[in-house]
């Protein structure tokens, strides 16, 4: 699976500002060796909370898609990526303020053995099963990359 090209990410930022996008967010499906997904809780105080999601978080002003992919998972979970793939495709919803958002989600890779955490209250590399614990928003991205690792 290879690296989004920039025509890509820049059809992408197009098409987000055509649909009135207020907010962009990026999402990253990492996988272990065995195919179990990293899946982190959120706090039960928190917007959406008692939701697990894949690591995400919104783009900052000047920053493309990949920068923000890449320092999201870093804070969010002290694991470094060193490659990302394929792009998985994206959901809208309300963020806590209101605004239409929109998630790019793509598959990540990364490195470090122990996952901290900053935002969440748990983690879980989750199995095919553990999985349905997702919205079903995220449910259907994790669809297409098991479709895509076949």
């Amino acid at each position: 699976m290879s690296s989004p090209d920039t025509a890509l990410l820049d059809d992408l930022a197009r098409a987000a500002e055509r649909d009135g996008i207020a907010k962009t967010v990026v999402g990253a499906v990492i996988a272990d060796e065995g195919g179990k997904i990293l899946l982190l809780h959120r706090p039960a105080d928190d917007y959406l909370g008692g939701l697990w999601e894949l690591p995400s978080g919104g783009v900052d002003d000047g920053e493309t898609l990949i920068e923000a992919l890449r320092r999201e998972v870093a804070e969010e979970t002290g694991l470094t990526v060193t490659a990302i793939g394929g792009y998985l495709g994206h959901f809208d919803y309300r963020s806590g303020s209101g605004r239409t958002t929109r998630q790019f989600n793509f598959t990540a890779t990364v490195t470090g053995e122990t996952v901290t955490l900053t935002e969440h209250d748990a983690h879980l590399w989750a199995d095919r099963t553990q999985q349905n614990q997702v919205s079903g928003a995220v449910h259907t991205i994790l669809d297409t990359w098991h479709d895509q690792a076949l």
